[in-house]
């Protein structure tokens, strides 16, 4: 169980025993892998059928099986894109692909909007605490829903794509926290045997990297996005920037560590990354990133340390600082308590990215520069310009010319920064869907105060640094195995808290006086799904 409670709390009711692990862990992985596994074959059988089928099976999910939605959206964000690599060959084109690996949005978001629909018609929990939580979720969707509308006749692709980066993790969050807030969702066994396949992919695919291609039909799905890199011209700018000329796959994967020209005087080489499962160097290292941190906070440390080599060689900087700072946090709670730790993390976080964009500045880092030109665009219109409208997508992203750009230390645009493509897209609106992610980790950072439980530190104190790493990286924010993973988490423990105490306080409240008959209540707060 994840929330409140430690990894070995247990709920036994009177009479009943707690059901093996195993007896919700398999059904949990049947019908995850059975909601994504053969999408491709239907989508190339016909796309009305698949999308027609993925809509039934996600709002069977929320009816029949509420509390594993939440896992099989996690699932899915991991491993969908191993089904569709290994699947690859039935695909004929790059924009089939495209599509396809959009299902796993289309899973999600169908259902979140189920489980939306049952709380507003009272089918989930709809205590006060909750209704606040979800009154300013849905204020910021509607804000950017409106920034939706108005990129939307500028640039609907663009924006369409925008639209989905940001909601995403808005509905996981919610998904999480209403599933949890009405159920006992026991998410620790199968999220330890996810982190544990995760690992094990990591491992195969560095040790056995021609095996790994192989089995998974690697070159085929790389193929394809060679196709779209070379007609989009993203490959031309990236030789542009960067000098490489890449000439077979593996070059595509090769990396100067952590891809910084800071550490070129260590004699560090180049590296070949690993993408894992969801084949995303980016998304792979937040992912392991994180379950390193869950593992260790579940009180499997050893599981733990087997995941830190594979995020060195991710090799992906936002993942290493988020490690680095929740397990200071951790620490620092230990030893000075959680609101100083609070108040030290929240100044080591703003020096920290004081400092980068300084260093940033002087060495001409593409990340920093697209900050910047970020920030001017917001002070040319602070109100926004709409969704897609900047931002790696954006047309002028690949004529920009790096050089002129780094002499400058700005480029007119926003690329390369989440914050900074969030600013110059909403303006000061921006600050409503960061505001709520900063206020939903708070909470969960006074769940974490009050109980110790390491679980609720990293689920506060991980947003806070994904959303630092925002600023220098558009995928912390944009990549579900980012920001959305910690926010599912933030939305389990928080749920899980809100459903403990209503159970606690009827508990009380029936044992002062159990003489008086109670009426029977519509939202299944004490519910259990076994």
């Amino acid at each position: 169980m994840v929330g409140g409670t430690s990894p070995q709390y247990q709920t036994v009711q009177a009479g009943t025993a707690e059901p093996s692990p195993l007896r919700e862990l398999i059904p949990t992985f049947c019908i995850a892998v059975a909601a994504i596994g053969f999408v491709p074959i239907l989508h190339v059988a016909s796309p009305v059928l698949s999308l027609t089928v993925e809509i039934l099976v996600a709002i069977a999910i929320v009816l029949a099986v509420p509390t594993y939605a939440p896992a099989v959206a996690i699932f899915v964000l991991f491993f969908q894109n191993l089904f569709v690599s290994t699947l690859s060959p039935l695909i004929s084109v790059p924009s089939d692909l495209d599509f396809i690996k959009g299902y796993n949005f289309l899973l999600c978001s169908v259902m979140w909007l189920t489980t939306f629909g049952l709380y507003v018609f009272g089918r989930r929990n709809r205590s006060a605490e909750v209704n606040r939580i979800m009154c300013w979720g849905v204020v910021t969707l509607a804000v950017v829903a409106l920034y939706f509308a108005i990129g939307f006749v500028q640039n609907g692709q663009a924006a369409s794509v925008y639209l989905r980066n940001i909601v995403l993790p808005l509905f996981l969050f919610q998904l999480s926290l209403l599933t949890a807030a009405s159920y006992e969702v026991r998410a620790t066994p199968f999220l330890v045997t996810l982190g544990v396949a995760l690992i094990i992919c990591g491992y195969v695919e560095f040790a056995f990297r021609d095996f790994w291609l192989a089995i998974t039909n690697g070159y085929t799905f790389w193929g394809f996005d060679e196709l779209k890199a070379t007609h989009s011209g993203v490959w031309e700018a990236e030789m542009r920037a960067t000098g490489n000329v890449p000439v077979d796959l593996k070059d595509r994967f090769s990396f100067d560590f952590l891809n910084t020209p800071l550490l070129e005087g260590f004699g560090l080489s180049k590296i070949l990354r690993i993408h894992g499962p969801n084949m995303s160097a980016i998304s792979f290292g937040y992912g392991i990133a994180f379950f390193a941190l869950f593992l260790f906070s579940v009180g499997r440390p050893f599981l733990a340390l087997a995941a830190l080599p594979l995020l060195i060689v991710c090799s992906v900087k936002g993942a290493l600082i988020t490690l680095v700072f929740v397990i200071a946090a951790w620490i620092s709670t230990r030893l000075l308590g959680a609101v100083v730790t609070l108040v030290l993390g929240l100044l080591g976080l703003m020096v920290f990215a004081l400092v980068a964009i300084r260093v940033g500045l002087q060495i001409g880092d593409y990340h920093v520069i697209g900050l910047m030109g970020g920030l001017n665009g917001f002070l040319a219109k602070p109100f926004g310009r709409g969704l897609g409208i900047g931002g790696n997508l954006s047309d002028s992203y690949f004529s920009i010319d790096w050089s002129a750009a780094q002499a400058a230390g700005t480029i007119d645009g926003a690329v390369e920064s989440a914050i900074g493509v969030l600013i110059y897209q909403m303006g000061i609106a921006a600050l409503v869907p960061l505001g709520f992610y900063f206020a939903m980790a708070l909470k969960a950072w006074r769940l974490y105060a009050s109980s110790g439980y390491l679980t609720q530190g990293l689920a506060g104190f991980g947003v806070m640094v994904v959303l630092l790493n925002g600023l220098f990286q558009e995928e912390a924010l944009f990549a579900p195995p980012a920001l959305g993973l910690m926010l599912s988490l933030t939305g389990l423990v928080i749920g899980s808290q809100i459903r403990m105490r209503a159970a606690a306080g009827q508990d009380a409240e029936s044992s002062s006086d159990r003489s008086i008959p109670r009426p029977v209540t519509a939202t299944p707060a004490r519910a259990r799904h076994a």
